[in-house]
């Protein structure tokens, strides 16, 4: 026990866990009335709970001596009071941790006032909703733990709050005896009200339109009252926001969400109050699945503020970007993570997107003078590399297709441009150019080609539609054939009849073939020569790659490796890993001015050049 200094006021000693020996004197004081641990320490031992400060933070009648003073400003006064009285032994000043408000910057003044409050653990709700966490879908798996734990450890929900402006709670006060009184009726008009005029009559109206006839104060029986100054906390606004949205049947939306979207600070607010209300008012989450992403930081990785100048604007992007850049750049990484966002970071996302329409254009570009319903070949015209290019397309719209339902969408990214670039540019258009180009304008293996296209373009408008919106919308108008009036309108590609496994496992041998080849054939080119001034020479490495490359044949390697000759040598049985050795030799004979191939060559058009043989008949003369 000690007594207050110049208060006639005695003051206990008291133990508390959470002051310890190893900072300062292991002596602190503690004001029940001014601090959530002070307040809990109070109550443990009965404590009083006084609270000398006003709402403007200002001494109240409590302290005569500095009653309507300001708290800091009364610091000063204070010390001096304790220097004439002799009970100051020192005074000085230390820097220290100390709470400010977030938005004018100046000391937070704790107090402990009167407020409303939801039990969590009024009919075990704390407990149901711990249960059903299980039954809810979670995006990134690790929210479940985070959701759990907190809701272990949250107190009491306060849902009053002192503020201007607010929904109000529906309450009223004898005036006689001071009796909170709730009823349903009160609540009931203070709905109709709200909806005639707005939230603000609650504390515009008379307190006769809040009072409904025949109501008396269940403690004294007085019919006077006085109208509840509280709102609530705008937590519980957003909490109940599923009641209010998920009840229009005419549009589909119907309770319990599909999903809850938000950033991951939201466990705290929006994903986990609307948890309690659902399971308060509902006895079910209000949502299946919780999705929550990462923040988006500058190019430097630091958090966007207006005021430290970093925000970037939306708007601003898409004004020199477009929106189609922004969206590709959001699905580009990992949203679960924080990602950063920035010029050069944009610009990068710009060349991918460059390069995924660049190849678009090459499709579209080739089927100006392609009429699916007239030109189209059947499944047994197509060439092998046709069928394996749309194997791809299969696979690839396969893995899509399970990224976007597990809304790991930076995969979709991924996935559609290393198909653009790797398979499609640097593969199949490629070794596809000398059969669009050079053969005859309505012949099979022409039509066979652009056959593949056409299903390739197709199916890439639609599986990107959901983030390059207008350029998949772009792609969709430009493809020849009857469809849907938009891609937005259109089915999800089902490509399952397009997978061929064997196929598959075929071309990955033969694509290892062509990497070997391609590599062989740079330091070629380093002295100057085209690839089609190549003949090479190809000894396999075993019987499997022997057999498979003998049944594709030496003409069809030609095409695939974009040379002028192939011949194939026995087996090698070389222990280097490569599929093959590969010599390169110039080609025999003579550079055809239509398809660049040097081989022997034979008169052409009436008086033109002569051309290649394969020229000769796609021109009609051979």
């Amino acid at each position: 026990m000690c007594r207050h200094p110049f208060l006639e006021r005695d003051s206990v000693f008291v133990p508390a866990d959470y002051v310890t020996l190893e900072q300062g004197t292991g002596l602190v004081h503690t004001a029940p009335g001014h601090g959530a641990e002070d307040f809990h320490t109070g109550r443990e031992h009965d404590l009083p709970v006084l609270v000398p400060v006003d709402h403007a933070g200002r001494f109240t009648a409590d302290v005569p001596l500095w009653a309507g003073m300001n708290v800091f400003e009364a610091n000063a006064p204070i010390l001096e009071h304790m220097r004439a009285s002799g009970s100051l032994l020192y005074a000085g000043e230390l820097v220290h941790s100390y709470p400010h408000c977030w938005r004018c910057k100046q000391p937070v003044i704790f107090r402990a006032t009167e407020q409303w409050f939801l039990s969590v653990d009024h009919e075990d709700l704390r407990k149901r909703c711990l249960e059903v966490v299980d039954r809810v879908a979670w995006v990134p798996v690790w929210g479940r733990e985070r959701m759990a734990n907190m809701l272990e450890l949250r107190p009491d929900w306060c849902l009053s709050r002192q503020r201007r402006w607010g929904v109000p709670i529906p309450g009223l006060y004898c005036a006689g005896c001071g009796e909170l009184v709730l009823d349903a009726r009160v609540a009931a008009l203070a709905r109709d009200l709200a909806a005639e005029k707005g939230s603000d009559a609650w504390f515009t109206e008379p307190i006769e339109s809040l009072v409904p006839p025949g109501l008396v104060c269940p403690k004294c029986g007085a019919g006077a009252f006085r109208r509840e100054t509280d709102i609530l906390d705008v937590w519980f606004e957003s909490g109940v926001s599923h009641l209010a949205v998920l009840k229009r049947t005419d549009d589909g939306l119907v309770w319990p969400s599909d999903m809850y979207l938000e950033g991951s600070d939201q466990y705290r607010g929006w994903f986990q109050v609307s948890l309690l209300t659902g399971m308060a008012l509902k006895g079910e989450p209000p949502y299946g699945c919780v999705l929550t992403h990462g923040w988006v930081l500058d190019a430097q990785g630091r958090a966007m503020h207006k005021s430290l100048g970093n925000a970037i604007l939306p708007d601003e992007i898409i004004a020199e970007y477009g929106a189609d850049i922004l969206r590709l750049w959001a699905t580009s990484a990992d949203y679960r993570s924080d990602i950063s966002l920035g010029d050069e970071i944009l610009k990068r996302n710009t060349d991918a997107y460059r390069r995924i329409r660049n190849t678009w254009r090459f499709l579209l570009g080739n089927l100006h003078d392609f009429d699916p319903a007239r030109d189209a070949v059947a499944e047994s015209g197509l060439f092998e590399m046709d069928r394996w290019a749309l194997h791809r397309l299969a696979e690839v719209a396969e893995r899509v297709t399970q990224a976007y339902e597990s809304l790991e969408f930076y995969r979709v990214y991924h996935l559609v441009y290393n198909f653009c670039t790797v398979d499609l540019s640097a593969v199949y258009l490629d070794v596809l150019k000398d059969r669009l180009y050079c053969s005859a304008a309505d012949s099979p293996k022409r039509r066979a080609a652009q056959t593949a296209l056409h299903a390739i373009a197709d199916a890439l408008a639609r599986l990107t539609a959901p983030i390059l919106v207008f350029t998949a919308e772009e792609l969709w108008e430009q493809l020849p054939g009857e469809r849907e009036a938009s891609v937005h309108l259109a089915d999800w590609p089902d490509l399952s009849p397009r997978l061929d496994d064997e196929l598959g496992r075929r071309w990955e041998t033969l694509l290892a073939v062509r990497a070997e080849v391609l590599g062989t054939l740079e330091a070629f080119r380093a002295e100057g020569h085209n690839s089609l001034d190549a003949a090479l020479a190809l000894a396999p490495a075993d019987d499997s790659v022997d057999g498979l490359l003998r049944g594709y044949g030496e003409d069809a390697l030609k095409d695939l490796f974009i040379v002028s000759g192939v011949e194939l040598r026995p087996v090698s049985g070389n222990e280097t890993g490569a599929p093959v050795v590969v010599e390169v030799a110039l080609a025999e004979g003579e550079k055809c001015p239509r398809c660049w191939h040097v081989e022997g060559l034979v008169p052409g058009l009436p008086g033109e050049s002569a051309v290649c043989r394969r020229c000769a008949r796609e021109l009609g003369v051979a």
